[in-house]
């Protein structure tokens, strides 16, 4: 699967996967607001043999699949939640916590 990915400019380390080029209308608007601005890194192709340092690449492959995008985060981090496709949470960009 042929991907794109961008780095958010308000988190670092974060970094968005797009199955189209500029496709950020298939980003939740709440996520949309709390990235950021987002800069393009890398173009790449995804399969499930290739080997990605920090994330699990059957996870990405389901996400592009699913919902057109997913999100990884620092490994610290808990916005992972952010990769369900539930469009009704609210995300408040002042925090690392998401309301239901």
């Amino acid at each position: 699967m042929h991907c794109f990915v961008y780095a958010s400019q308000r988190k670092p380390d974060t970094y968005v996967w797009l199955v189209r080029r500029e496709g950020f209308d298939l980003l939740p608007e709440p996520l949309a607001l709390l990235l950021g601005d987002l800069r393009f890194v890398l173009e790449v192709e995804l399969t499930p043999q290739r080997k990605l340092p920090h994330e699990d690449i059957e996870r990405v492959l389901g996400h592009l699949a699913a919902q057109g995008w997913h999100m990884q985060t620092p490994p610290n981090e808990t916005l992972s939640v952010c990769n369900q496709p539930n469009h009704n949470r609210e995300i408040d960009p002042d925090e690392t916590l998401v309301r239901m």
